[in-house]
């Protein structure tokens, strides 16, 4: 079983930065493929980033050159580094782990408003 807690959101002016972060469970955590996904109201939950147990990184053509995912295993830790915020960004945003099974944490909620 694995349990994902997310923090970092919160409430962001168009430009601005934010980091979110995501704490794992697991004792494996260093086989799995984290990811970042966002629903806003009305729209499907969809991928923003995804970061592979090798460290390869998938971005959704939306953030690409403004957000970066990483990791870190030891600390089983993923991070999604967000800049250049835009209104559209705004987002519940969930980690997402899997290995087996598929796994989300609760989410954060995003806001980019001026």
């Amino acid at each position: 079983q694995v349990q994902l807690v997310e923090s970092g959101g919160g409430l962001v002016q168009p430009g601005g930065s934010l980091r979110l972060s995501c704490a794992a469970s697991g004792s494996i955590f260093s086989l799995y493929t984290m990811a970042w996904f966002r629903q806003s109201p009305g729209k499907e939950r969809e991928l923003v980033a995804r970061i592979t147990h090798s460290g390869g990184t998938q971005y959704a053509d939306s953030v690409k050159g403004r957000f970066t995912i990483s990791r870190d295993n030891a600390k089983k830790m993923v991070y999604l580094q967000m800049n250049s915020l835009k209104f559209e960004d705004t987002a519940v945003y969930y980690c997402n782990a899997v290995d087996s099974s598929t796994y989300w944490g609760q989410g954060t909620q995003v806001t980019v408003s001026s």
